[in-house]
């Protein structure tokens, strides 16, 4: 079938009455794989393309801008990361930004659909060949809500990777997520989460806001840009006993050049300083929660 004409859409924000489309250049794989559809294509500006149930994932093009955030801010602010869980995650782009840590002595992966970790696999070689050849990691096929509850590991950075609210990833925005996950960090952990874009999500990034508060002393939230993402600055949620947020700059930079200053196209440690600096809208989302 000619897909040359074929064009995606991202439905995410379809109530509000807003997409985007993507035009295919060539459809590499389409399925459903029993918990949700799964499309990658080639397009044009943003390269491999993944979508799940209409929602944009990944793309090859600006892949770095979120795959690197996500973790190295509360690695860096930690200090001290030996044990990381990653709940989601399964094309395993966040684990190789973490193994990446000379400190970090293991990681554990907690994916709900192994279809997901098959797929990467054959279409995304070059983020899940060196994680799967790394003896630090494991992969385990699990609902990330059921091992947080049960697991009898203690993590010092939880980094959620999940989609938006929706389908399979909608729990994990719940308060009994948060709690579960609360219970399984070490004293001086941080948690992440993946909180959308405040511009067209505010209600999502407010909620978890709420919910850290009941259950953590410090929490908040900082930003980067990320192109695919449609609406402005992508939001990640942050929680802890200790605040991430006051971290000397210098310190930063220490850690980081300790941990073999690695290449990086988006993060550096001035870059992790300006990210909590919020545009005055999204510190109302954050304090009104």
């Amino acid at each position: 079938m000619d897909e040359t004409n074929r064009w995606i859409p991202e439905t995410l924000h379809d109530a509000l009455g807003i997409r985007m489309t993507l035009k295919v250049k060539r459809m590499l794989c389409e399925i459903e794989t029993g918990h949700q559809h799964l499309a990658l294509f080639w397009n044009k500006r943003f390269g491999k393309t993944l979508v799940l149930d209409g929602v944009t994932q990944i793309t090859t093009c600006d892949a770095f801008v979120y795959n690197e955030m996500m973790p190295h801010v509360p690695i860096f602010a930690h200090g001290n990361v030996e044990q990381v869980l990653i709940v989601g995650g399964g094309d395993c782009c966040i684990a190789g930004e973490v193994l990446k840590h000379r400190s970090v002595k293991h990681v554990t992966q907690v994916e709900i659909d192994v279809s997901v970790i098959e797929f990467a696999k054959d279409y995304f070689p070059e983020f899940t060949r060196p994680v799967f050849a790394d003896t630090r990691f494991e992969s385990i096929i699990d609902d990330g809500m059921k091992y947080a509850a049960q697991t009898d590991r203690r993590f010092d950075v939880i980094i959620v990777d999940s989609s938006d609210q929706q389908g399979p990833s909608k729990g994990l925005f719940s308060k009994k997520f948060y709690t579960a996950c609360k219970r399984c960090l070490t004293k001086n952990g941080i948690l992440v989460t993946m909180n959308g874009v405040p511009f067209l999500q505010p209600k999502e990034l407010a909620t978890s806001m709420k919910y850290f508060r009941t259950l953590f002393p410090h929490s908040g939230c900082y930003i980067a840009a990320v192109p695919t993402y449609v609406g402005g600055h992508m939001a990640m949620g942050w929680a802890s006993n200790t605040d991430v947020e006051t971290i000397a700059p210098h310190l930063i930079s220490e850690r980081y050049i300790a941990e073999g200053s690695f290449p990086t196209k988006y993060w550096t440690p001035k870059v992790h300083q300006a990210a909590f600096a919020l545009p005055r809208f999204i510190e109302e989302i954050v304090g009104r929660a």
